[in-house]
């Protein structure tokens, strides 16, 4: 994804600290404090512009969500996502680095991981910063609570070959497999802008759950 500079974005970003959570490390272990409640947690790595998560917010108010996008000139689309949406107050973004989740989430903070559209890294020697990596999955592993599962999406067929054997060799229990997944799309199904734009073009959504044992 090009990134185009917005020198705007961080005194907005910095005005909202409402939405995007100035330090988060503050709450790791506590983000019930945060929300007010004991609503399960459920976290988006690489957020993107945010149509997702925020969409997830509207959809599920039982449900607090948190998008994690690390470039002002990205989050910055989600933070208007988010206040155009009336600021769902199930909603947080953190302006960090996904690498990082440790500083911020305990083990048990977090009840479910999506992945969306994550860069592939198509080359070998990047295998290690795919987000589907045997690392990655540790990470995650590390500050969800046991037996939650991770929803993967992707239009690169590539990475979702790569992340089924990954997420196998790791030990976790594939679930749900779609090839396609607007053939039989879920009514609940949230698209990001990615999956409007490529399923427009007719190409291929790819959707895995897969579940920690």
């Amino acid at each position: 994804m090009r990134l185009r500079h917005k020198p705007w974005a961080e005194e907005f970003i910095n005005s909202h600290p409402e939405i995007v959570i100035p330090n988060p490390e503050a709450l790791k272990g506590n983000w019930d404090k945060e929300f007010k409640n004991d609503h399960p947690l459920h976290i988006e790595v690489g957020t993107g512009k945010g149509q997702f998560i925020t969409g997830m917010a509207k959809q599920n108010p039982h449900i607090n969500y948190i998008g994690i996008e690390l470039y002002d000139s990205v989050i910055v689309s989600a933070l208007e996502n988010a206040i155009a949406a009336g600021s769902p107050p199930n909603l947080r973004l953190l302006k960090v680095n996904g690498a990082d989740l440790a500083k911020y989430f305990e083990k048990n903070d977090v009840d479910r991981v999506y992945l969306n559209f994550s860069d592939p890294w198509p080359k070998i020697r990047h295998a290690k910063r795919r987000l589907t990596h045997e690392g990655f999955l540790e990470l995650y592993e590390s500050i969800l609570v046991d037996n939650a599962e991770i929803h993967f999406k992707t239009d690169n067929r590539g990475l979702f070959e790569y992340s089924l054997i990954s997420m196998s060799a790791y030990g976790m229990l594939i679930k749900d497999v779609s090839l396609d997944l607007h053939v039989n799309m879920p009514e609940d199904n949230i698209m990001t802008e990615y999956e409007e734009k490529f399923s427009a073009k007719g190409q291929p959504i790819y959707r895995v759950e897969a579940k920690f044992v």
